[in-house]
């Protein structure tokens, strides 16, 4: 039986600007970088109260960047989502869509770079 989720992978073409999005817009923290046996690039990065990675990958020789439909977002709870909101966009990255309330809370979408889209989550109150 899997006892929890380790981390999920993007590839990207921009490595630094994907990395400095969930960074600086994000707020995740750098845990560690390398470049793998066959050449990739990898930045493992987590947000402050969780365990779970997200590794952004750079691999020159692997053709392009295809954002399919089917993989739609990675959703990350923020405390305020209109404050969050407000000093993403003076970061350059305005909401995509929302916020919109929810039976728990409000959400609202931003684009990162290569074409992914995160979702934001403030619950306020428990569901």
């Amino acid at each position: 039986m899997v006892r929890k989720l380790l981390h999920t992978r993007y590839r990207v073409k921009d490595l630094e600007k994907t990395v400095s999005f969930y960074k600086h817009v994000l707020g995740l923290e750098e845990v560690r970088r390398h470049t793998s046996g066959r050449g990739s690039q990898l930045v493992f990065l987590k947000a402050p109260h969780s365990d779970a990675e997200i590794e952004i990958c750079k691999f020159d020789d692997s053709g392009p960047i295809v954002v399919g439909p089917d993989l739609t977002h990675l959703a990350f709870e923020v405390e305020d989502l209109e404050k969050f909101a407000k000093e993403a966009e003076a970061k350059g990255y305005p909401l995509s869509d929302g916020p919109h309330t929810t039976g728990s809370g409000k959400i609202a979408f931003i684009d990162a770079p290569e074409g992914y889209e995160v979702e934001l989550i403030e619950h306020t109150r428990e569901s």
